[in-house]
This record gives structure tokens, sequence and C-alpha cells, in this order.
């Protein structure tokens, strides 16, 4: 009896608190609170902070920030939005059909701003901000805009900026992400955004009903972006992007020792600046266009290796003894296997494997690879980096390609014949691999057997993250063997009969590998790559052109470019 008094006094007093809280509101106190409701409500202005600038190695600016202006409206002020679209029509030139599409398309919210015109001019700026003492809803906002000093150069490696897509909208939404938040795209932007994105902040404030100020309730300052600092140097960055010129290709130039990147250039580019410009027609012809203009061919595209991939048979036959440095082969011009003939570019004669190497006898290289046999020759060039990725940080890396048998009769339902272990002994068939990867291969023999982990971020915030890279992976290889590889590749270059030898008359010493590798129906891919000077080498280099021709045609990009470097004292 006395626990169900006790319950019903509880109830009893529950209601008549609500009651009393409800007298509170709507009699005591509901003139108050309907004159605020009416007169007065809060607003907030976004105020933008400044992505993080990308550096190059000595500091200088690759990708910053300028000062822009948005026209922008509070949708919640609809009275006065027809007037404020029709001034800004009359300043800016645009057409009030173009405004307000452009209303209807940034409108998020009623009490979030809406974006009418984007990046406008400072006299514009000024002239629309008069307007706001007879039009309050009116708002011109300063905001940073990506800014590239330097136009295209390095566009690849830095990617660009847009308005965050739904796929990453639902990735990153629990990061902070939201609509409309300005992300990378590509290259570093992209891998480094977390890094590089700004904090937004903003002022919230109190208006009448006529949208006239009354007070500021708070503000909460922006935060820029951390800065990034690359490996690049943007003298050589330039140097490497003018020798292509315009042709499709990819030019990595790289410290042997320590797999800092110094220049990554990839043709043909574009101009980032149409993405942080909203220049629509401009963008839509960049993923028109059939050249695949916004590829890092460098890194995300895998190419047949061709005689390159000599080098990787020579160091595994002496390895492995099935030759030593003076076997020699005679090359008749071609060397019968199985029913077919398989022919050599040119006719040698005898040949050990320096002349094979400074030749590119073909020959010299089928026998010895079938000496080898093709699992040894796929397990050493995953052990010298291919077919795998090199941990590079910029996103899109293609790992390329080595054939064995073992992957022929899982995946494709056939043997391998002694024709296919030729064809992979000279870079062909098969066989793909990234510029980026030939760089690295080479560097093996520049620095005395160590496989290095390229990177190209080298500070962020001043901060140095270089020391957290992998350390290099040291080989055994033998001494005599190495000097062996390094002399025929230094040929390649000193003998007259070299396939090199344009650039020969250099004032610094170069070692490398030419390749002519076919890419039927087109023309082959020219390729060279190497390493100079041949003493205490300071560069590891690999050119490519898409179609090129011969490897004369990337020897001489590649004496462009090490000719250029003298000139400006940057060897």
């Amino acid at each position: 009896m006395i626990r169900a008094r006790i319950i019903v006094w509880t109830m009893a007093g529950v209601f008549f608190f609500l009651i009393f809280g409800l007298l509170n509101l709507e009699v005591i106190h509901g003139k108050a609170y309907r004159a605020l409701g009416n007169k007065n409500c809060i607003r907030l202005v976004a105020q933008n902070g400044s992505r993080g600038n990308i550096l190059d190695r000595e500091g200088l600016v690759i990708a910053g920030n300028k000062l822009s202006y948005d026209l922008m409206i509070l949708p919640q002020d609809a009275p006065q939005q027809e007037s404020i679209i029709l001034n800004a029509s009359r300043i800016l030139g645009k057409s009030v059909k173009d405004l307000k599409s452009a209303f209807k398309s940034g409108y998020i919210s009623s009490s979030v701003p809406a974006i009418l015109a984007r990046n406008i001019s400072v006299k514009d700026a000024i002239a629309l901000a008069e307007l706001k003492v007879d039009l309050p809803a009116i708002i011109v906002q300063p905001n940073p805009l990506r800014y590239y000093p330097n136009g295209k150069l390095a566009a690849h490696v830095l990617g660009y900026v847009s308005e965050i897509d739904r796929w990453r909208l639902t990735k990153l939404e629990d990061y902070g992400y939201k609509t409309k938040d300005i992300v990378g795209f590509g290259g570093v932007e992209e891998k480094y955004d977390y890094y590089l994105r700004q904090d937004e902040g903003g002022v919230s404030f109190e208006v009448d009903h006529r949208g006239k100020f009354i007070r500021t309730l708070g503000f909460r300052p922006p935060v820029n972006g951390k800065d990034i600092q690359l490996t690049l140097n943007i003298r050589i960055q330039k140097i490497a992007e003018e020798s292509l010129s315009g042709r499709k290709g990819a030019v990595v130039i790289m410290d042997p020792y320590t797999g800092e990147i110094l220049a990554m250039a990839s043709s043909p580019g574009f101009d980032p600046a149409v993405f942080a410009q909203k220049d629509n027609a401009a963008i839509a012809g960049l993923f028109r266009n059939s050249n695949s203009l916004l590829m890092n061919r460098a890194i995300s595209s895998a190419y047949p290796a061709g005689s390159i991939f000599k080098v990787i048979v020579g160091i595994a036959a002496l390895e492995n003894r099935k030759i030593n440095q003076n076997t020699s082969f005679f090359c008749p011009g071609s060397a019968r296997i199985g029913n077919r003939e398989f022919k050599c570019w040119s006719t040698h004669g005898m040949q050990n494997l320096e002349g094979a190497l400074i030749h590119s006898c073909d020959v010299f290289f089928y026998k010895t690879g079938l000496l080898l046999g093709a699992q040894a020759i796929h397990d050493y060039a995953l052990k010298l980096g291919l077919s795998r990725n090199t941990a590079f940080e910029l996103p899109y890396e293609d790992s390329g390609f080595i054939p064995s048998p073992l992957w022929r009769k899982i995946n494709k339902f056939r043997n391998w014949y002694d024709g296919d272990t030729a064809n992979l002994s000279i870079g062909q068939g098969e066989v793909l691999a990234t510029p980026l990867q030939m760089t690295r291969l080479l560097a093996v023999f520049a620095n005395g057997g160590y496989l290095v982990n390229p990177y190209i971020v080298k500070a962020i915030g001043g901060r140095d993250i270089s020391v957290y890279q992998q350390k290099s992976e040291k080989f055994n290889f033998k001494e005599g063997n190495l000097e062996c590889i390094k002399n025929g590749l230094k040929g390649v270059v000193d003998d007259p009969a070299g396939t090199g030898n344009v650039l020969s008359g250099l004032a610094v010493s170069v070692a490398g590998k030419t390749s002519t590798a076919q890419a039927p129906p087109g023309q082959p891919h020219a390729w060279f790559a190497g390493f100079f000077p041949y003493k205490n080498p300071k560069f590891a280099i690999c050119v490519l052109l898409e179609h090129g021709g011969s490897g004369y045609s990337a020897c001489l990009a590649v004496k462009q470019i090490i000719q250029e470097m003298i000139n400006q004292e940057l060897i």
C-alpha cells in the first residue's frame, strides 16, 4: 500500500514539473523567446586556411597558394537572393542564369553560405563588398587557391586538388572529411593529403531579422596545412622535362646511394591549375584525351624492358657459375632454338660477357639464358626489384611483370619452351618494367651491390622523415662479377662500337645500357638506363621514349640532360 502511494506521488511530481516547464516557456517567457526567434538568428561563416606548400629540396615552392575571392550568399535571406544575383551579374559580367545555376549546385542547407562565383578579381570583390550595406546576405570570402609558380612542371609528381568525390567521401567521412572539401588526387597531393589539408575555422555571429549584425558569438581561427619538402631538384626536373620535348615517355634521375628522386618527368603532361581554377572545359578535355595525360609514366606504366634486362641475366649467370668472365659464344647473326631461328640485330662474331653487353649481342644472351634456366632468371629479376612495387610513396605504382614456367602453367595452361627462355633472356616476351624499376636496377651496379628504396618526400612540417626510409638491401655479389658488368656498361659508351657511344663526348663519364624493346604494332620503345660519373656515381638515370625507335634516341635525350646539367653546374 505504501509502495503504491510512493509511485503515485512520484508520477504526480513528474507531471507537475512538466506542466510548470511548459507554462514557463509559453506564458512567462514566451513573448521574449518569440521575439528572439523572429528578430535574431545565428549565422556561421567559414574561413579557410591555406593548404600546405610543396617545396623542392632547396625550399623553392613548387605548389603554393595565392589569395582569391569567392562570392557567396546566405540562403536564409531568400528575399535578397534575386537582388544579389542581379547586381552580381552586372558587376561580374555573368548571366543571371549561370549564377542561379551556381547557387543551386552550391546549395547545401539554409544555414550554409552557397557559392555564386569563384576566383573573382580584387576589383570585383571590392565592388561586391560595397553592396553589403543594403544586402547583408552577400558575402565576399577570401579563399586561398592552389598556385603553381612553375606551371606544368612536376605535375605528375604533385598531382592536383579538386572537390572530394563520392567514393573518397564514403571512405574518409569518419576522418573529418565532408562534402565540398578540397582534397588531393594523384601524386603527393593525394598521398599526403592528411598533412597538406587545412583545418577550417570560422565566425559565428547573431543578426536580426533584417540580417543586420548584432554581436559576434565565437571565432575559431583556421589552421594551415603542413608544408612538404621533396627530394626533387627543380632545376634538374626542368631539364628532364625539356628533354622529352612533348614526346611520350619518362625520365627518372635518382641518387644511387640513398634512393632520393632528383627528377621524375612524365610526358605528355597537364596543367594542375585547371583543377584549382575549376575550368570544367579544360578538365573534361584532359579526361577525354587518349594520350593518358594524367598518368605518371615513370611509375604507373610498365613496358617491355628489352636489352637492359641483359644485366640481370649476366650477373645471375656469373653468380650461379654457369659462365665466367671469359666464357665466349659465337654470334653468326642468329641462333637456332628448337624449330625456330632467333635472330640477333647484327653479326658480332665471338663474344664474351663484356663484349655482349657493349654490342648488345642477343645470341650470347640466348645461350647464356638457356644455361641458366628460366626459373633462375625469374628469381634473379625479382631479387633485383622487378615484378614487385618499389615501395615508392606516390600512389598507383605498377609492379611490372616477369613470367615464369610455373605462372605459365597455372594461368595459361601452357608449357614453357626453350624459345620462351630465349625471349626472357633479352627482356622480351611478357617482361614488363617501369622506368623507376630500371633506374633502381642500374643503381645496384653504380653503388656496389645495394638495392635502394626510392623515395621523394624529404620532410613534413619541417621534420626530416628521410631517416625513416627502409634500409637498402645488400647483395653478396662477388666483386669480380660486379666489375665485369660495370666494365661492360662502361664499354657501352666508351667503345666506338658500343650502342651508347653517342654519350662518349660528354665532359663526364657515363655507363649504362641501351634497349630497343619491340612493341608491335608500333615502333620499338627506346630505353637508356645507367649512371654517371662512372667513378663515384652521383646520379642513376633512366630515359624511356614510347615508340621512340632505337635506343639511340633515348641516348640523345640523356646526352641533352647531362650536358645541360654540366652547363648549370649541377654535376
